[in-house]
């Protein structure tokens, strides 16, 4: 049975499943319309037009249709809608239709393995690896095929891998350990970072993240490339082992997560999508690795859990910068060391 959707701009018809999951042959998942949100608001923060963009699993059509809906039209010249499923090219040429896009000539749909689709193509500005579960298998040909100065994008859902849940399973498919803890999302994010600029390294391309989160199920991260031997040593000077709470995790990005000056410039008015976004702009200005658990420190020194706004305020007339980060509910991000931290949660209390 199929159902009409909104999302964004695009209207789009879609089969109504009751359970997302690799097995559909036509992939729609609401669940990732921040993903999409998100992505709109990075290319139009992205002072460049006139892009070559590669929807590599383009499903049902709802990110090609939203990037030709919601963006400027001189922003892309040719969008490749990638699909290796015969249903999913049906529907895709219907939601083309049923949003008035059928005889846009910056369309090209392409109906190929997603690895083979990129080898065979002369490259992309973006490249959006959006597959279900982990995008390794296709990281070395995107990697190949991104232009200079391109972006990009990368979704893993294997999130129960990188969050350490199943550390074999980390070390398979990205070759580190993950951490499993307050911070394991941060960590998992950046292991994923990590893996993507060393197959790029491979090429003499550097990326670098402008943009960057953890979300429900998935990883996301958005990567602008440079290229040149000193750029990439640049980068592989910034990826290491990190140790917290006893546990030794990476190799990872240990850089920025967020380019301050890019993200400043992203704007989003869907409600959900624009509070994380929000929470991204307030955290970034403190760009260490990890955070600190709150409720998690407070158990362990069998403290009462202070109220963040009398905490925060605290943090702050010590002279210290503090923010909410968006990886936890209970995590801040402050430029404080814990043992002060402590001190301060102590005197709160006293």
């Amino acid at each position: 049975m199929n159902k009409t959707i909104r999302e964004g701009k695009a209207i789009i018809t879609v089969h109504d499943e009751k359970k997302i999951s690799k097995d559909l042959e036509v992939f729609y998942n609401p669940v990732m319309k921040t993903n999409r949100d998100l992505s709109v608001a990075v290319l139009k923060a992205w002072n460049r037009n006139h892009l070559q963009v590669a929807d590599l699993f383009a499903a049902s059509g709802v990110r090609t249709i939203r990037f030709l809906k919601e963006l400027p039209k001189r922003k892309i010249d040719l969008i490749a809608a990638n699909d290796y499923s015969a249903k999913a090219m049906k529907q895709l040429k219907q939601n083309l239709k049923q949003n008035k896009l059928q005889k846009d000539k910056r369309i090209k749909i392409t109906k190929k393995e997603a690895t083979l689709f990129l080898l065979q193509s002369n490259g992309f500005d973006y490249i959006d690896v959006d597959p279900f579960g982990t995008p390794v298998p296709f990281l070395d040909a995107a990697a190949k095929r991104l232009a200079r100065e391109g972006i990009l994008a990368v979704t893993a859902t294997d999130t129960s891998a990188l969050a350490g849940a199943f550390p074999d399973a980390c070390r398979r498919k990205y070759s580190a350990m993950p951490m499993h803890g307050p911070i394991m999302h941060e960590i998992g994010l950046r292991i994923l970072i990590a893996k993507c600029q060393t197959i790029a390294a491979q090429y003499d391309k550097a990326l670098t993240p402008i943009f960057s989160y953890n979300k429900d199920h998935y990883m996301r991260a958005f990567l602008f490339c440079e290229k040149g031997k000193t750029k990439v040593t640049e980068v592989q000077n910034q990826i290491g082992m990190f140790t917290y709470d006893k546990q030794t995790a990476g190799p990872m990005w240990l850089g920025r997560l967020w380019d301050e000056n890019f993200v400043g410039k992203m704007k989003i008015k869907e409600t959900e999508s624009e509070k994380l976004l929000k929470t991204i702009q307030g955290e970034m200005i403190i760009p260490q690795v990890g955070f600190f658990d709150i409720h998690a420190i407070c158990k362990r020194e069998k403290l009462q859990i202070p109220k963040y706004e009398i905490l925060f305020g605290a943090i702050q007339k010590a002279g210290h910068k503090v923010a909410r980060t968006h990886f936890s509910l209970n995590g801040i991000r402050t430029t404080m060391e814990e043992k002060e931290l402590i001190e301060t949660i102590q005197k709160i209390w006293s």
